[in-house]
């Protein structure tokens, strides 16, 4: 324990190291001071209120924008859309041969790829700025919140928002350049962070008064730590496969010859299955919020909401698949197997070429089903919290198991790797065990 204490103390020894530190966390807290500026227009206590009755979909996407969306700021649409529009283009320059070439020619042509980033964002937070506005206006037929229902409304939606998304891109990108880890992660870590509190603090309260019994606690601080260790376990797992190199004499000295290993991730993905799944579930609730048909609303209310049976499978399924779409998109067994094989490079009882391309493809279709079935595991748990412990608080149980754990733990461990490397370059102890290494979740 005195380990990661004296190499936190020793981070703020190293003037680099410790202006990035406090340019972060100044950024961070521009970002959640902007998390309160009111949207004008809307009624955010009045909202705050109904969403914390009805539940949904909407308070788990509440959850990556810090609690800005349940209080109408103007940063209600959070980081999401610069995520969406950075998978998207991921994507794309797997198959857009232009973009491909824009890929490969290094540093220039990754600014151009963040310049389409942006503009991407930029239309997305159009599309769901109006998807906002039209799911507040049916909100506000059955509670009145607005003080305008006009074009006005739209257009103050839409400016708001999306300035608001683009000033948070605007503070990521700065704390990715000149502070401490990912910005973009590092904004969702806050707004997780920042609504922890409110959970401890209802949870502490639901004791008090006997609805919810201390064994249940004790129960979910058992799952909340099985969780961190789980997800710390398959972030940083990976498979290795040796590859053999030979020997080559050049003068009097012989290079090569060393075995090393091939690290496959045994969750490539990330959590970026679970961000499209969620983001796609989002669509029909939101729809069927602006559809006046009785049926359908109650459809969308009682079988696909969270804890329902059917979004249960419908998630489910959506994750296994983008987790296979994601690795097949961004894993190319054809051109690693080339890679190994012009310089070299052999895999121990496998032939050069196709057949290691194969072995390859098979190992990796093998260990992203697990990757998968894990995330799909961590991403319903707090249903299986919310069903078998009977808590019926969204706000409890999506805190001590799920989705906002996996990207805890993921940032965490991304962003103590790099003070890892500040501290080692300049001969200090990093966090680990003397000779070990932290690894990170790019591997």
């Amino acid at each position: 324990m005195s380990q990661p204490i004296e190499a936190f103390r020793n981070a703020f020894k190293i003037p680099e190291l410790k202006q990035r530190i406090i340019f972060s966390l100044i950024m961070i807290a521009v970002y959640r001071l902007g998390c309160h500026v009111p949207t004008p227009g809307v009624d955010g206590q009045m909202l705050s209120k109904l969403m914390g009755e009805q539940g949904g979909l909407m308070n788990f996407y509440d959850m990556f924008a810090g609690g800005a969306l349940s209080n109408a700021t103007i940063f209600a649409l959070g980081i999401m859309p610069y995520i969406s529009a950075s998978i998207v283009m991921t994507l794309l320059v797997q198959v857009i041969p232009a973009l491909e070439v824009l890929h490969k020619a290094g540093a220039e042509g990754q600014k151009k790829i963040n310049e389409y980033t942006r503009y991407g964002t930029i239309v997305l937070c159009i599309v769901q700025s109006i998807g906002i506005a039209l799911w507040l206006r049916g909100l506000n037929v059955q509670t009145p919140m607005l003080t305008s229902d006009g074009w006005t409304f739209f257009a103050m939606c839409i400016i708001s928002f999306t300035t608001g998304t683009a000033f948070i891109m605007w503070l990521g990108e700065r704390i990715s350049e000149h502070g401490l880890g990912n910005g973009m992660s590092l904004i969702i870590f806050a707004n997780i962070i920042a609504s922890m509190p409110a959970a401890v603090a209802t949870l502490v309260r639901l004791n008090r008064i006997g609805d919810i019994s201390i064994f249940k606690v004790l129960i979910l601080i058992v799952v909340m730590v099985a969780v961190v260790a789980g997800v710390i376990m398959v972030t940083t797992g990976q498979r290795r496969i040796p590859v053999q190199y030979p020997r080559q004499v050049k003068g009097r000295k012989v290079y090569g010859g060393a075995r090393n290993y091939l690290p496959l991730r045994v969750n490539h993905g990330g959590v970026i299955p679970i961000i499209f799944a969620s983001s796609l579930l989002m669509i029909p609730s939101m729809a069927a919020s602006n559809i006046q048909v009785e049926f359908v609303k109650n459809f969308f209310n009682e079988w696909f909401s969270p804890g329902g049976w059917l979004y249960s499978i419908a998630y489910a399924a959506l994750i296994i698949f983008f987790s296979f779409f994601y690795t097949a998109v961004t894993f190319n067994p054809i051109e690693m197997a080339d890679n190994l094989k012009k310089y070299g490079g052999v895999i121990m009882g496998v032939r050069p070429g196709k057949a290691t391309a194969d072995y390859l493809g098979k190992v990796m279709t093998r260990i992203t089903l697990v990757g998968s079935l894990f995330l799909v595991v961590v991403s319903l748990l707090p249903n299986i919290v919310y069903s078998l412990l009977e808590i019926y608080d969204w706000n409890i149980v999506q805190f001590f198991g799920g989705t906002s754990l996996l990207i805890l733990v993921g940032v965490a461990l991304d962003t103590v790797k790099q003070m890892e490397q500040h501290l080692i370059m300049r001969n200090y102890e990093g966090f680990a065990p003397k000779g070990r290494k932290i690894r990170s979740r790019r591997g």
